[in-house]
């Protein structure tokens, strides 16, 4: 049931997807895997829209050239606190009425049953396809939907895989590039991403609008460019 409290905090999106919509969010826990470059707007919009809990995974720790782009963590952060602890610190004083979980480490075989046990919908905010392609199996053989997001310099791309509906990741990406080291990135491009990567998150919740279900969008930034591409 929603409280007073959260009938004021949401008042502006109840009006889109109703009470029985938020209520639907509340319940829900969302898997933000990466919390970087798209996982910080993925993270923070979430938490925004009153998602009741959040389990946010990394296994890094916050670098200086990581602050073009990582909103959720701070000067103060680097080289000091891991990325899932540093984005719980920011996100709990945000929105304190959510529950942010976090796991430092990396995704395994071994471990991925345990740490996303009891999840509603996975986020892949990673930058490379070995472990999406983890996210992937698991989430077919769950049954949990899958939103995907990747960025690099100014293009990125959002799709949503919903086991027995869509093709899945690997089918999608049966040939990924080669992980880069590093690569370049505006931090606004990986902002516009995360933000629909969240949006259609909140559409999985509510059920309200339409997912990108079966199609890729791709975001071109440096001529303003939006085009969806049909996966069937």
């Amino acid at each position: 049931m929603l409280t007073e409290r959260d009938l004021e905090r949401y008042d502006r999106q109840i009006r889109i997807f109703g009470v029985e919509g938020q209520e639907k969010l509340k319940k829900a826990k969302v898997a933000v895997v990466g919390v970087g470059g798209l996982g910080s707007p993925v993270a923070y919009y979430l938490a925004a829209a009153g998602v009741g809990t959040l389990l946010l995974i990394d296994e890094q720790t916050p670098e200086l050239s990581n602050l073009n782009r990582q909103i959720l963590h701070w000067e103060e952060d680097i080289d000091k606190n891991p990325k899932p602890i540093s984005a719980k610190w920011k996100l709990e004083r945000f929105n304190s009425d959510i529950k942010v979980e976090t796991f430092v480490g990396r995704l395994t075989e071994e471990n991925i049953e345990e740490v996303l046990d009891d999840v509603d919908v996975i986020v892949d905010c990673l930058d490379n396809f070995d472990t999406r392609y983890l996210l992937d199996k698991f989430a077919h053989k769950r049954g949990i939907p899958l939103v995907h997001g990747a960025v690099e310099g100014m293009f990125g791309q959002v799709t949503t895989i919903i086991p027995g509906k869509t093709k899945c990741l690997r089918e999608v990406f049966p040939k990924p590039p080669k992980k880069k080291e590093k690569f370049p990135i505006l931090g606004a491009t990986a902002g516009v991403i995360g933000t629909i990567q969240a949006a259609e998150v909140i559409k999985l919740i509510t059920g309200y609008g339409e997912v990108l279900a079966n199609k890729l969008l791709i975001v071109d930034l440096a001529h303003g460019s939006f085009e969806i591409v049909e996966l069937i």
